[in-house]
């Protein structure tokens, strides 16, 4: 999840289902499944799925139980379940049955931004990404205690550059979390993304995801 709006949960969490795909850290080889819960355009714009078939969000709403991995899209050797632009989302409810079906079959979900409190506690880990200003400091600040309650396991995903100078160190200080990773900005991740390619397979995000995997 997000420190704030733009932090770059999205590219960060597909960069990190393709690390976990990769088979980076002790996590065991199978399906992973990147799974959009962020308001917004939509993960399959972000990777260049708008054409790709597969059951979105909605198609899955009048069987939740039943979801399965098989027929989503691929991206990167990722299974990918994404909003629909035209179609309203199902309710929090059914989401998490869904996610609950999906968690029996994949080894292993990433989630995008999820933000309810239900969908949150399934989580074994939730990863703030926070860039390196005062606005982070005070979104993560906003959702710490919230999230002391509903999962046990909360770190920081600190993004570069700090246009005031604020430091990891200092970031994870205020705040009284433990830093995952720092990363700094990974100049060819806008182009990439703007051309619907995907977070960049090498650079310091890349990087950053594969560290985080290695630890979880």
């Amino acid at each position: 999840m997000g420190a704030r709006g733009g932090a770059g949960v999205s590219s960060f969490a597909a960069a990190l289902a393709r690390a976990v795909r990769a088979g980076a850290g002790p996590r065991r080889r199978g399906e992973v499944v990147l799974v959009d819960l962020a308001q917004g355009g939509g993960l399959d714009v972000l990777l260049g799925l708008e054409r790709a078939e597969g059951p979105r969000w909605p198609d899955l709403a009048a069987d939740p139980g039943g979801a399965v991995v098989d027929g989503l899209a691929q991206w990167s050797g990722v299974r990918v379940l994404s909003r629909d632009r035209g179609r309203p989302d199902p309710a929090v409810a059914v989401r998490a049955e869904t996610l609950a079906a999906l968690a029996g079959t994949a080894a292993c979900l990433v989630l995008d931004g999820p933000r309810e409190d239900s969908l949150l506690a399934l989580a074994d880990t939730v990863l703030v990404v926070a860039p390196r200003d005062v606005r982070s400091a005070a979104g993560v600040l906003a959702w710490r205690d919230r999230l002391a309650g509903v999962v046990g396991d909360v770190r920081l995903v600190v993004r570069g550059p700090a246009p005031g100078g604020l430091g990891v160190l200092e970031l994870a200080h205020v705040v009284d979390l433990p830093v995952a990773v720092a990363m700094r900005p990974d100049r060819r991740l806008d182009s990439a993304l703007e051309h619907g390619l995907g977070p960049p397979p090498r650079g310091p995000l890349a990087r950053a995801a594969a560290q985080v995997v290695a630890e979880l």
